[in-house]
Formats: structure tokens, C-alpha cells, sequence
């Protein structure tokens, strides 16, 4: 007894037990749902090891910078702008509340009242002086208008806290988690709705922006989704079936292996621990057209075969046995398609992949187990109610409807026009080719949400008025450090030893030489200076050897510190001048920009003065003067302690990954044009960044898991059908919808984001299933009639048609998620649904045509079906 016949036997021996496992594994996997974690942070699309995500991690880390929720005020009502009383009030008000806000870190953030007016010093000339740019709220238009002179006055801020056009003011909220984004965007909104409230003709409107709060709003609302989608998408699945068949008999136990196959798969998903990502929370869309099919056809079997009278047992086993390996082929390459994604870099879609693969074998054996186990539990009046709504591949139905007179004239033209078809096609397929060479690989976060969603249309808002509400940082480092240092100390030791009573300070050099350290660098230089210069006091005979000595370690200690340097800083210039003349960047800050607004204050203060100091000394002493500010730890957000290490904050309009790319190409063509420094790398950190390069590795990797799976898929066509042509025309409907969807896709301008890629895993598992079943019901009609016409008569009448409803119940059946706030259902909804209309189509029309084509239809279809189906 084989392994399917002992299955069966035990779904129609023991329904019971079947139904109690059954539910008893459903309610076990539904108890772990509640225990949901949401993650839709794109940083985790990579692995922790991910070199490229270390580096950002790590420059996070050293530079203390913190993902930013940015609130905007908006006034185009007002003459002032923003610098009016009652907007700058509100302002001052807002910000307060934020800092009192658990999870926001209060001593970064940035707004009118939190930042510096940094100016030249009346009392004191050539002194430099900071106070408050707005440390109470004005209460005058005079106090406003001295405020907006400020903010003018001071580089850094001019377009970043305040527009350029003066009607939109900013405050940057540096939180401690992105995961917390949410939550706070929320508390934010109390306190705008109740500043609103109280000043309704204040003309204030206030957005919130920010990849951070973006990601997270996804996060809340695709639960949401997740949660209306999946059921609806089933409710109209069932409606439609009822339409069609007009039975709850048959429309009950599909339904009932779709919910258990997608209940147990997404309690496996959670109760293992992992999070519900963007792709994951799809599981559910995808599982659903998959479960609902092979049921629907052993019913539809079964109901053609059973006799009222008969014992249903025997032509239960008779259909199983007939279905069974289709089924099972079927369910195979469809899981291998959600399998392959297993191979691609990106974490999230390797579970969502392996979690479709599952539930997809899972729905199998639910099929062949509980829809026996349903139909031997009917009674017999049952039994012959179910006769009466047979959706056969046999002829039960009214051949005058619609869709049979469609199919009909579908099938004789199919045959009369089987060359001008073949030949259509592929000139289908050689501009879908094209139009494949057109797709843009593209996403942003904010751009998952519709135009009218609030978060579109505050980006929309605040990038119109700001240089840019998204991030991107460039890191130049200092390397071969170690090297330099040795060589240094070593040259000091060879100065020190040529001293008198020097031995403390060479076993001090031997102590710090052995203990070198790249990040420690400066401090070291600065310990050693310290003891030569107080050894220099004690040993007053050799003072002036002493001082020398000094001399020496205090200019290395200088030039140590390598962004303070005249070339570094000069070369930090050239790039940012450049980058700023682009129009591809908004605004770029950096230890320049700070600089040389201190080193104008410093100088005078006039406009001529806004340069770069001349010296190492002249920059280290403009340094010494900002530390005296309210704000000294923001230099360290520019550049590290050691002066080796420095960042450019790029500020970007558009978080499109093109966008970014853009960027970086821009960069490194300067590059190549004025090579960096000698010693000095250059890295990319920041989330738009990572979002650049999780795209890039997901298409790679997609790309790589279609092409393999693919050709598995065409290997199994052949050992299923034991024939070369067979088998490869079983990846015809594949092939041909494949390039239509995704040329379609490059033709119509629509980005290759997530959903898009993982689409391609769905097209390979459908399209071979109806290509499947139509080529097995063909060789078995060929073989009864013997001829070609009849045979082509009766898959019209029979298996063209289940295909037909079956795509027309799926395409239609998720129709509901075309009307969802957010884009990647949407997406998926359309494309879904194109793929089952297309694949049906090329497989009812195409597959007739090219097998028309073929001469020798007795060697095509040789093989005899009991042959095929033996295991």
C-alpha cells in the first residue's frame, strides 16, 4: 500500500481524529498570533553582519547620531512667515512637550530654542559670544524679526531649521528607537491638536516627517491590514465560489483548508520567535488562491464520478488516486518557487519564502486529508446535493453560458489561427523582453503609503520648503594610523635618548608604544606632552633641549589630528561646494560649515571672514572656542574625537533609492576627478543609504532564486510527464506570463519594490499549476479519442474551464485589496490578479496552438495515464 492510498485510507477510516488533529493544530497555532512582533525597519532586510550595515552601525555609534522624527510648522497665511508671535510660540510650546517625552533624547534635540545664536561679542571685540536663539517665546513682532535676523545670519540653520522662503520652521526629535517612532508621533499629535485648538486662526499647519515615523506608522497599520485584507480577500473568494456553484457543500471544505493552512502557517511564523515583516504579513494573500484550488478539483472530480447509491469511498479513492500526483506536482513547484527565496541576502524574504513553501505542502496534505475526511462525514442526501452542482471537467453544465460559448469560440480559434497565435506571442514575449530592460529598481518607505495618506503629504510639504527630510552621511576616515605612530615614536625615542635624564620618559615611551591604540592616538600624544613638559621643569640644564622636545610632540599632536589640518579641511571644503551646487542634494553641514561661522564671529564678523582658519592651531582654537557654547557635544555629531574620522550630513529631498544612487554616483565621479587624500577612505552611512543597499542585494538575490528555481521547475515537468516536449510545454504559460507581468511592469513605470520581486515566486507556482492540469487532461482525452479535433472539443468543455473559474475566483476574489491604504497590498492585489488572468489565458490559448503545430500527436502523447500516475 502506498504511501497516498494509507493517507486516504486514514482520512476516510478516521474523520474524526482527522478533524480533532486538525483543529487541535489550529488552535495550537492560534494561540501563538496574539504573541505578534511587527518589524518593518529596513536596516533588518540585512543580516547583522552585513558589512555595510556594521559600518553604519558603527558610525551611529561613534558620531552619536540617533534616527529623527522632524515635526514642521507651516505658515503661508502670515506676512512673517513663521516669524510671527503666536507661530513662534506655538513652536516653543511643542518643543517643550517633545523633550518631556519619554524616548526622545532631549539634549540633541533641535529647534529654535534648543540651538545657539552664535555672534560677535559687543562687550569683548574679537571674542565670540552664545546665548539662546529663542530661549522664551517672543512676544512682539520686533523679537521675531530679530530671531529671523539671527537664523539668517548662521549657515547651519538656514534651511535646515527654518526655510529659505521663511514660511516653514523644523524641529529635529532624535529618539532612542525607531521602534518608538509611533508612539511618539502620536503623543506629538496630542499636543498639535491641542495648540491648534486652542489658536485656530493662528494659519499654523504642522506635518510630521521621517523615515523613522514612516516605518513605524507602516509597522501599526499593516497589522491593521493584515487583519481586514486576509479576510475580506476570503470572504470574496467564498461569494464568488457560491456564485459559480451554488453550494455550500463544495464551497465549505476549500475554505476550511485554506483558513487551517493559513492559521497554522502563521502560528509557526510567530510561535518560532520571528517578526512580521512587510513580506511576511503577506503570507496570508499568497497562501489563499494555492489552498483553495486542489480541493475545489477533488470535489469537482468527485461529484462527477459518485453515484447517489454508490459507496462514496470507492470513487473517493478512485479521484485521489487520479488527482493525486498532479496535486502533488502541482504543490511541489509551487512551493520550490517560495522556496528559492531561501537563497537571497535578505532575511526577511528567506522566512516569508520558506513560510509560503510550508504552507503551501501543508494545504496539500490537508487536502488530500480533511476534504476526504468532509465528504465521507456527509450523509447521503448529501452526497447526491453535491451531484447536482458538479463544476466538472466533464460536461454537467449548461453548454449555452457565457463562459462556455466564450471557451467554445476561444477553442476554434485557437486551432484556426494556431500559427498567426504562436507568432503573436512571441512577439509578445520579445516586447516584454524590452520592456523588461526598462524596469527601475526603486523604493521608499514613505512612498508605501497612498498620496492622501498624511504622511505623503507631509513629506510633499516639508521638502518643498526644507533642503531635506532624508539622511545620508559621508564618511572620510584618516587610515594607517598604526603605522604612522610607530614611525613617530620611534623618532621620539631616538630624540629623547640623545637627552640627559631622559630614561623616565623612554620607559614612558616603551609603556605607550606597547599599548598603541588608533582611536587612542591623540590622547597618548597629549599624556606624553604633559610628562615632557613637566620633566622639562624639573631638569632646568637641559630645559632647551627639553622644550624642543615639546615642540616636536606638540606639532605631531597637531597634525594628528587630521581634519583640523589646512589640506583635510580644504579638500572637506571643495566636496562640500560641490555637493551643494548639486541638485541633487539639498543641503550638506559638516566641521566646515561650523568652522567657518565661528572662525567669521571669531574674525569680526563680517561676511568676508566666513573661511576656514589658516592653521591647524587657528582650527583647533575656533574648536576651543564652540566648546564654550550651550550645545559642544553637537561638534562630535561632525567628527570624531580624534580628529580622524569626519562626517558630512547630507540632507536629500526624495528617499527614492534612484535618488540616492544618484548621489552616490555623483560622489564618486568627483572623486575620480580630485582623488581623496593620501591615507584617507571614503564610506556611505545613513538609513536612505541602506535602503540602497538592501534593494540592490534583493534583486540580486531574487534574480538568482527565479533562475534556479525555474530551471527545478523544468527538470520536474520532465519527470512528471516523462517527456522532453511535454515538459517544456508546461513552462510555456510560465515563461510567456513571467515576461508580459514584468514587461509590463518596466512599460508602465511602476518601481521594482519588495512585492513586486517576490511576485515572480507566485507566477511560478500558478502558472505551472494550470499548465499542468491542462496538458494531463489533454493526453488523457487524446488517448480516448485518438483524435485531435475531438479532443480539443472536449477541453473546452471541461478542463479550459475549471481554469477559467478558477482564475476568475482568485483574480476577482482579491479585488478587495485594490481599495487598501497601502500601496504593497495594492500591488499585490493588481499584479496577483493579472498573473492568474494571464496565465490562465496563455494556457487556454497558447498551449491548443502550439500543440496544434506538433505533427506526431500520438508519439507527443504516448504515454499512457495509468503509466503516468503509477508511483
Amino acid at each position: 500500500m502506498g504511501f497516498k492510498t494509507r493517507l486516504v485510507a486514514l482520512a476516510m477510516e478516521k474523520p474524526k481524529s482527522v478533524f480533532l488533529m486538525i483543529i487541535a493544530l489550529v488552535v495550537l497555532a492560534g494561540l501563538q498570533i496574539p504573541s505578534i512582533k511587527v518589524d518593518t525597519d529596513p536596516e533588518n532586510m540585512l543580516p547583522h553582519d552585513q558589512v555595510d550595515r556594521v559600518f553604519h552601525d558603527n558610525v551611529k555609534k561613534r558620531f552619536s547620531l540617533y534616527d529623527s522624527i522632524i515635526v514642521g510648522v507651516v505658515n503661508t497665511e502670515s506676512e512673517q512667515g513663521i516669524y510671527n508671535p503666536q507661530t513662534l510660540q506655538d513652536l516653543h510650546q511643542l518643543s517643550a512637550a517633545v523633550q518631556s517625552m519619554q524616548g526622545v533624547i532631549r539634549q540633541d534635540l533641535m529647534s529654535l530654542d534648543t540651538v545657539d545664536n552664535i555672534s560677535q561679542s559687543v562687550d569683548q571685540p574679537g571674542t565670540i559670544r552664545f546665548e539662546w536663539m529663542m530661549k522664551s517665546a517672543p512676544t512682539t513682532q520686533l523679537q521675531a524679526d530679530q530671531i529671523k535676523a539671527s537664523v539668517e545670519n548662521l549657515p547651519l540653520l538656514q534651511n535646515t531649521l527654518v526655510s529659505g522662503d521663511g514660511e516653514a520652521a523644523g524641529i529635529y526629535i532624535p529618539i532612542e528607537s525607531k521602534s518608538e517612532s509611533y508612539r511618539l508621533s502620536q503623543e506629538i499629535q496630542v499636543v498639535i491638536d491641542q495648540l491648534q485648538a486652542k489658536h485656530p486662526d493662528s494659519g499654523n499647519e504642522f506635518y510630521m516627517a521621517g523615515l523613522p515615523v514612516a516605518e513605524d506608522t507602516f509597522g501599526v497599520e499593516m497589522f491593521i491590514q493584515m487583519a481586514i485584507s486576509a479576510p475580506l480577500a476570503g470572504l470574496m473568494i467564498f461569494i464568488l465560489m457560491w456564485v459559480f456553484f451554488r453550494s455550500m457543500l463544495l464551497i465549505t471544505a476549500p475554505m476550511l483548508v485554506a483558513l487551517a493552512a493559513v492559521i497554522i502557517t502563521m502560528g509557526l511564523l510567530i510561535g518560532q520567535g520571528y517578526t512580521v515583516h512587510i513580506m511576511s504579513s503577506m503570507i496570508p494573500i499568497f497562501l489563499m488562491p494555492i489552498a483553495v484550488v486542489d480541493s475545489v478539483h477533488i470535489l469537482s472530480e468527485f461529484s462527477d464520478r459518485y453515484k447517489p447509491g454508490d459507496k462514496p469511498k470507492a470513487a473517493l479513492r478512485e479521484v485521489i488516486g487520479h488527482l493525486f500526483t498532479p496535486m502533488f506536482y502541482t504543490s511541489i513547484t509551487s512551493a520550490v518557487g517560495f522556496a528559492s527565496l531561501a537563497f537571497t541576502p535578505i532575511p526577511p524574504v528567506q522566512i516569508f519564502g520558506l513560510h509560503v513553501a510550508f504552507g503551501i505542502l501543508l494545504a496539500f496534505v490537508l487536502t488530500v486529508t480533511l476534504v476526504p475526511a468532509y465528504i465521507v462525514s456527509l450523509s447521503p442526501q448529501r452526497l447526491a446535493a453535491l451531484k447536482d452542482h458538479s463544476i466538472s471537467e466533464q460536461v454537467h453544465e449548461d453548454d449555452a453560458s457565457l463562459l462556455s460559448r466564450l471557451l467554445s469560440i476561444t477553442g476554434r480559434f485557437s486551432i484556426a489561427k494556431s500559427k498567426a497565435l504562436v507568432v503573436m506571442f512571441v512577439g509578445v514575449a520579445l516586447v516584454s523582453i524590452y520592456g523588461l530592460t526598462t524596469i527601475q529598481i526603486n523604493d521608499n518607505p514613505v512612498r508605501w503609503f497612498k498620496e492622501d495618506h498624511r504622511l505623503r503629504i507631509a513629506d510633499k510639504v516639508m521638502n518643498e520648503h526644507f533642503s531635506g527630510t532624508y539622511d545620508a552621511f559621508l564618511v572620510l576616515e584618516r587610515t594607517g594610523l598604526d603605522q604612522q605612530k610607530t614611525a613617530f615614536l620611534a623618532y621620539l625615542r631616538k630624540q629623547v635618548n640623545t637627552r640627559e635624564n631622559a630614561e623616565g620618559v623612554v620607559a614612558k615611551l616603551d609603556e605607550i608604544l606597547d599599548s598603541l591604540d588608533s582611536e587612542e592616538y591623540s590622547a597618548l600624544l597629549q599624556k606624553l606632552t604633559f610628562e615632557l613638559d613637566d620633566a622639562a621643569y624639573e631638569d632646568s640644564a637641559n630645559e632647551a633641549s627639553w622644550l624642543a622636545l615639546l615642540d616636536t610632540v606638540e606639532k605631531a599632536q597637531s597634525e594628528s589630528k587630521y581634519f583640523l589640518t589646512p589640506e583635510a579641511l580644504a579638500y572637506l571644503d571643495d566636496l562640500q561646494l560641490f555637493l551643494n551646487d548639486s541638485e541633487l542634494i539639498g543641503k550638506s553641514n559638516s566641521l566646515v560649515t561650523l568652522l567657518k561661522t565661528v572662525f567669521r564671529e571669531l574674525q569680526g564678523g563680517d561676511s568676508s571672514q566666513y573661511k576656514l582658519p589658516e592653521s591647524s592651531n587657528a582650527a583647533a582654537q575656533t574648536i576651543l572656542s564652540f566648546q564654550s557654547s550651550h550645545r559642544p557635544d553637537d561638534l562630535w555629531h561632525m567628527v570624531t574625537p580624534d580628529y580622524n574620522s569626519t562626517a558630512l550630513w547630507l540632507q536629500l529631498k526624495s528617499g527614492d533609492n534612484q535618488e540616492m544612487s544618484r548621489v552616490i554616483q555623483l560622489v564618486d565621479d568627483y572623486v575620480a576627478l580630485h582623488p581623496l587624500p593620501e591615507n584617507v577612505e571614503m564610506n556611505w552611512a545613513g538609513l536612505t543609504y541602506i535602503n540602497v543597499v538592501w534593494q540592490e542585494q534583493m534583486v540580486t538575490g531574487m534574480l538568482s532564486s527565479l533562475t534556479s528555481a525555474f530551471f527545478m521547475v523544468l527538470v520536474m515537468m520532465f519527470v512528471l510527464f516523462r517527456s522532453i516536449k511535454l515538459g517544456l510545454l508546461a513552462m510555456l504559460p510560465l515563461t510567456v506570463t513571467i515576461l508580459f507581468i514584468y514587461g509590463l511592469i518596466g512599460f508602465v513605470g511602476k518601481d521594482y519594490d519588495m512585492p513586486i520581486a517576490v511576485l515572480s515566486a507566485l507566477t511560478l507556482g500558478l502558472s505551472v499549476d494550470f499548465a499542468i492540469h491542462f496538458l494531463e487532461r489533454c493526453r488523457a482525452t487524446y488517448q480516448q479519442t485518438g483524435s485531435w479535433p475531438e479532443t480539443v472539443d472536449e477541453m473546452y468543455k471541461g478542463p479550459a474551464r475549471a481554469i477559467s473559474r478558477n482564475a476568475v475566483v482568485v483574480a476577482i476574489g482579491f479585488t478587495p485589496l485594490l481599495f487598501a491604504p497601502l500601496v504593497p497590498y495594492i500591488t499585490v492585489g493588481f499584479f496577483l490578479a493579472m498573473i492568474m488572468a494571464v496565465s490562465a489565458v496563455v494556457t487556454v490559448v497558447l498551449l491548443p496552438a502550439v500543440i496544434n503545430g506538433i505533427k506526431n500527436k500520438d508519439k507527443l502523447f504516448s504515454v499512457s495515464e495509468n503509466d503516468l500516475l503509477k508511483k
